[in-house]
């Protein structure tokens, strides 16, 4: 299966029919880390992070999981949750 969120020299492409419901995906676009992902009513949410330690660590992991934890430790800290 395809990722249905690419970041393009010309900007973010969203696939949202390839998106399963409430799960994350991500991107990195203009020094931001893009964070979508569809509800239960299938709409779709877009968070963006500018904050560079973040977004310096999500360009320098290794892996798809590490990028997850890391991005689920800021949500948790920021409260994002609620």
């Amino acid at each position: 299966m395809d990722y249905p969120v690419i970041a393009e020299s010309e900007g973010v492409k969203i696939k949202p029919e390839l998106m399963e419901i409430e799960k994350l995906y991500y991107c990195v676009f203009q020094d931001k880390v893009l964070l979508f992902f569809k509800d239960q009513g299938e709409l779709l949410n877009c968070y963006e992070i500018e904050e560079k330690e973040i977004v310096d660590a999500v360009k320098n992991s290794s892996s798809a999981e590490d990028i997850e934890n890391l991005l689920q430790k800021f949500i948790d800290k920021e409260n994002l949750n609620h």
